[in-house]
């Protein structure tokens, strides 16, 4: 059988892409940090660049580097501890009003299933010992659960550690030498496929920006609408 200097090409490629996707598979949760830490250099990346074009150029690329990582590090961490003290209050007042609202649920369902030949009765009392026997427990005590578990799963613990260090060194090294990483990568299309690729590239770059910016957009909206329109009514747990 008899293969054209095209198709050998794309069955060349395919058997690499299958090669490198099963290579991928397998070394999953070795490369897992550096695969997060390039992500995030690459969303990083143009802050770094915007950051030296601020100051002209003057600004060394290092400096530039830390600056950036240090205030995602900071945002991220002011985050979680934003997160965690609201959790740790709102959840328990979730638990204890779920009872009160599925009965409200139910009495504002049940009129219109019955138009539908559908019964639907629940036992208060019971729904209540089963919220309260499966839900009973506070952040503190899931904290310490989870503690509890890495100790006991030593491997477990070592790797969330080894991977909370390691993606940041990981992302440091990779925006300071990003445009080499490119470069390099750019190096290894053939020169036949440079013109789609530069293309292809292009076009990725752009609508990923344009849809990362744009669900940041989204979600600040909508958090600030249902947080002050929630607030603004007196709803509880806004």
């Amino acid at each position: 059988m008899q293969f054209t200097p095209g198709q050998r090409q794309t069955l060349t490629w395919m058997v690499i892409a299958v090669m490198a996707a099963l290579l991928l598979w397998l070394l999953g949760p070795v490369l897992m940090p550096f695969v997060v830490a390039a992500v995030l250099a690459y969303a990083l990346s143009p802050l770094v660049r915007g950051l030296q074009r601020l100051f002209a150029g003057h600004l060394p690329v290092v400096v530039a580097v830390l600056v950036v990582e240090t205030l995602f590090i900071v945002l991220v961490m002011a985050l979680i501890l934003l997160l965690l003290p609201i959790l740790a209050n709102e959840v328990p007042r979730i638990r204890d009003q779920l009872p009160a609202l599925i009965q409200r649920g139910q009495a504002f369902l049940n009129p219109w299933l019955q138009t539908l030949g559908v019964s639907i009765q629940l036992d208060a009392a019971s729904l209540k010992n089963f919220v309260l026997t499966h839900f009973n427990t506070s952040l503190d005590d899931v904290v310490l659960q989870a503690l509890a578990s890495l100790r006991i799963g030593g491997s477990v613990a070592l790797a969330v550690v080894g991977n909370l260090v390691l993606v940041p060194v990981v992302l440091f090294y990779l925006l300071l030498d990003w445009r080499r990483f490119v470069r390099h990568i750019e190096a290894l299309v053939p020169l036949g496929m440079r013109s789609a690729y530069d293309s292809f590239v292009a076009e990725a770059d752009l609508v990923l920006g344009q849809y990362l910016r744009g669900q940041l957009s989204v979600m600040l909206v909508l958090a600030l609408y249902y947080g002050l329109a929630l607030w603004w009514f007196g709803l509880e747990l806004a």
